[in-house]
């Protein structure tokens, strides 16, 4: 973990996640490695009982605005997504998809929640992706 980066689980608080595919990689330029994310993801809302608030899937990196699960840790969810993803698409890889950690930024109120989403939404269109959110 980063020095100075303070993960609070078990603090029934939203959490900005950011997590990168190994070395920057665009791992997520097709539309079909975004789509196998997305129902990974959907697999793992399911199976954790997550509230997933925002989500952008960027070619190199994700963004992930979600509450704490109701079964099992964050820690075990996040593994569960990335593991998940990485074995549909990263077969016969000799590199690892995904960077080993993640960035987990404790969402503590209205503002800081508002702001995340909208970094979420701009993400994208900074990026010259799409237009508009």
């Amino acid at each position: 973990m980063p020095w100075g980066l303070k993960r609070f689980h078990q603090s029934h608080q939203l959490h900005f996640l950011t997590f990168s595919c190994y070395r920057r990689r665009p791992n997520f330029r097709s539309p079909q490695s975004r789509t196998t994310f997305e129902c990974a993801l959907e697999r793992v809302r399911q199976r954790y009982g997550l509230c997933i608030y925002g989500y952008v899937v960027m070619p190199e990196h994700v963004h992930l605005l979600i509450n704490e699960p109701e079964r099992g840790t964050l820690a075990q969810a996040l593994q569960s997504l990335k593991q998940g993803v990485a074995r549909r698409l990263a077969l016969r890889a000799a590199d690892p998809f995904w960077q080993a950690r993640y960035y987990d930024f404790n969402v503590w109120g209205e503002g800081k929640f508002v702001e995340k989403l909208r970094y979420i939404h701009r993400n994208p269109v900074q990026r010259g992706l799409v237009k508009r959110p």
